[in-house]
């Protein structure tokens, strides 16, 4: 099946549901390059894909994780973790299936987040990519998030080490000129208050 911008097609952010694993194994089948994002999880069954939305994509006090849907099929995640209350910071983070790739919906659920986030009281919110993935970098550029600095072998995958380039967005920083992606809000609960 090909993803594509079809105005028949709805695109939305909304929690992940047990019902996902399907779609999160195939996800995982299908897209050897997400491997990592996943953390050296084995998501190649529905049972471990279950377990993996369960016990790492769920709504916590200190993360919070969205699919992204097409036509109610996930895609895709935005998420924040490490979220602190006290400086105001999180970090995001996003992947996509390779279909759906390249049409502007990881850079829009990033956006759209980052702005309920600083809604919600959140000032800074962080992201890194290795410096051979200029597809991530556009994603976070587009999405406001400025380069930051370089961590140089930050990552390791295999025997290999990667450099990370980092970025930021500030609640102060200029809103990108994206259409925020509807939020399905139903089951969604609330941020918790800023303190």
């Amino acid at each position: 099946m090909f993803i594509g911008q079809n105005e028949a097609m709805t695109v939305e952010l909304r929690p992940w549901m047990l019902e996902d694993a399907a779609a999160l194994s195939a996800a995982f089948e299908e897209n050897p390059d997400l491997h990592a994002q996943f953390g050296g999880r084995d998501l190649s069954t529905v049972d471990r894909a279950r377990e993996f939305i369960s016990q790492q994509l769920s709504f916590t006090e200190f993360s919070r994780n969205w699919s992204i849907t097409i036509d109610h099929v996930a895609v895709g995640n935005v998420g924040l973790s490490a979220i602190e209350r006290t400086h105001g910071t999180a970090w995001a983070y996003y992947w996509l299936t390779s279909e759906a790739r390249g049409h502007g919906y990881a850079s829009r659920a990033l956006s759209t987040v980052a702005v309920e986030a600083f809604k919600d009281g959140l000032f800074r919110l962080e992201l890194g990519h290795r410096t051979n993935n200029p597809a991530s970098c556009a994603v976070a550029t587009s999405a406001g998030f400025l380069a930051e600095g370089l961590e140089r072998q930050k990552l390791q995958y295999g025997a290999e080490r990667f450099d990370v380039e980092t970025h930021a967005r500030l609640r102060t920083d200029p809103t990108p000129n994206l259409e925020a992606l509807p939020t399905a809000h139903q089951g969604i609960p609330h941020w918790p208050a800023a303190q």
